[in-house]
């Protein structure tokens, strides 16, 4: 088997190769650089994107080097709280606070060291990737300029943006029409500012605004810019939220935040994930998350199919189907958000403010607020919760209190109470008895259903009855699971 060649070693590029030799397959990791971007870009992953990191094998060390997040306040001109949206800084759905606020750099350092553990990822830095097809990646050293080829048994494009990965496929970024810039600022402060520790958003069409706490003494700010605007005064846009306290610009940078998604993410066995294949605005802090996603759909199927013979069918053009309206769904959802939080005239964002102050007390509307979950993947097997990602309770396995996917395995898996039901071929089977779940979290989410579950622990099925063998397709060898093993 040739190794799946990975073009970019970024945070999605590095987490698709560690989940792929995890599950045995060869990667090769190229990149223009050897050594990670050193200053922040990304500062928020949520709970299901924390159940990719457990199972890359970094989730523990990266809660040692990240905060929750408290949730959002969203601001006046004045900073005056319009309304308040608190979350589980504590457990959320899927075992991990709901938001988690961090320094990229040291994610890439974490995730960068996972990768050098495993003895199938080979990394080169410093090659410039010049041609690629199905089958080979041309690339040459930029410090001597000599040529190599590397076969491959696919390609996974995970080169940002400015993807050239994309470019040499043919594929076209669509506008979704919305850019804003923005300037972005790091900066260390030499004493903590006491900030409440979520996100602030400022809701002032004069000069939106958004500043958030990364670590000890560690913050960002982020101010939009206006079309044909001079250099701004830094000092001066810092100073309401510093209060004298002196600050240590760590990374200043103008944006253009962008809403664009490739018109194809496929070119035989060549993909486009991350940034070469969608950009969002950062109103849902969804955009590294999004990249982690597609990391995680592809490297099962990939993985599946280089190992069965004859290959995995239509798996893999599973990909595209299900992540591309995924992502186009978070992206409107960005944007619908930034304009509520940022957009409008004067007048506009007087009734925003009435509005927001309204919604804030309508019982109910609070709750669907605070909701982190992600939308349903579409065209995914049968069942209303087919599509969705199951939860991940803490459960009770050999004496210990562990998080669930720790007993599902990497593999398929089958939840199911009462005797073990048949037709399953390919699926590890666990018996969802008392003994496992003592508060009974995951029974009153399965509701006496049989749930299928992927390798990316989405919903399959989830059925009264037994599903079918049409439903059960699978490599992975059936075993009943029982508090003994």
């Amino acid at each position: 088997m040739d190794r799946v060649v990975v073009v970019g070693a970024g945070p999605v590029g590095v987490a698709a190769a560690i989940l792929l030799a995890q599950r045995g397959i060869p990667c090769l990791v190229l990149d223009r650089y050897a050594e990670p971007y050193p200053l922040p870009r990304a500062v928020h992953v949520d709970d299901e994107v924390m159940r990719i990191l457990q199972e890359i094998g970094v989730a523990e060390d990266f809660l040692r080097v990240s905060r929750p997040g408290l949730g959002l306040r969203l601001l006046d001109g004045r900073h005056r709280v319009m309304a308040e949206f608190r979350r589980d800084a504590a457990r959320g759905p899927h075992g991990y606070p709901q938001a988690n606020m961090f320094d990229q750099p040291d994610l890439e350092r974490l995730l960068r060291a996972r990768m050098a553990r495993l003895d199938l990822v080979e990394f080169v830095g410093g090659a410039e990737v010049f041609a690629v097809s199905s089958s080979i990646v041309r690339y040459r050293m930029i410090s001597d300029g000599t040529e190599h080829a590397a076969p491959a048994s696919a390609v996974l494009g995970c080169d940002g943006a400015n993807s050239t990965v994309r470019d040499l496929i043919g594929a076209r970024r669509v506008d979704l029409r919305f850019a804003e810039r923005w300037l972005v600022v790091d900066g260390v402060c030499e004493a903590d500012l006491d900030a409440w520790g979520g996100v602030h958003q400022v809701c002032d069409p004069r000069r939106a605004a958004t500043f958030m706490q990364l670590g000890p003494r560690r913050y960002r700010w982020e101010f939009r810019l206006f079309d044909g605007e001079p250099e701004v005064d830094v000092g001066a846009l810092l100073a309401p939220w510093s209060d004298g306290v002196a600050v240590r610009i760590v990374r200043r940078a103008e944006y253009t935040f962008r809403a664009e998604v490739a018109d194809r993410w496929r070119s035989g066995r060549v993909f486009l994930l991350g940034d070469a294949a969608h950009q969002t605005p950062p109103f849902i802090g969804q955009g590294l998350g999004a990249g982690l996603r597609d990391a995680y759909n592809l490297a099962w199927k990939l993985a599946e199919d280089l190992t069965t013979p004859g290959g995995a069918g239509d798996l893999l053009d599973s990909y595209e189907r299900e992540r591309a309206p995924h992502v186009r769904a978070q992206i409107r959802l960005a944007i619908v958000a930034g304009w509520a939080m940022t957009g409008g005239q004067d007048r506009a964002a007087a009734v925003r403010r009435v509005i927001l102050g309204a919604i804030w007390r309508l019982p109910g509307l609070k709750a669907l607020a605070l909701r982190s979950t992600s939308p349903p993947l579409r065209g995914v097997g049968r069942g209303r919760r087919a599509g969705t990602l199951a939860p991940q309770p803490s459960v009770t396995w050999q004496g210990r209190t562990v998080r669930l996917d720790e007993v599902l395995g990497p593999g398929w898996a089958v939840l199911h109470t009462g005797d073990p039901p048949p037709g399953h071929d390919g699926r590890r089977l666990v018996a969802v008895t008392p003994a496992l779940d003592p508060t009974g979290e995951l029974r009153r989410w399965m509701r006496g259903r049989t749930v299928v579950l992927r390798p990316d622990r989405v919903v399959q099925n989830a059925v009264g009855r037994v599903a079918s063998r049409a439903h059960n397709r699978g490599r992975y060898g059936t075993r009943s699971v029982s508090q003994d093993q």
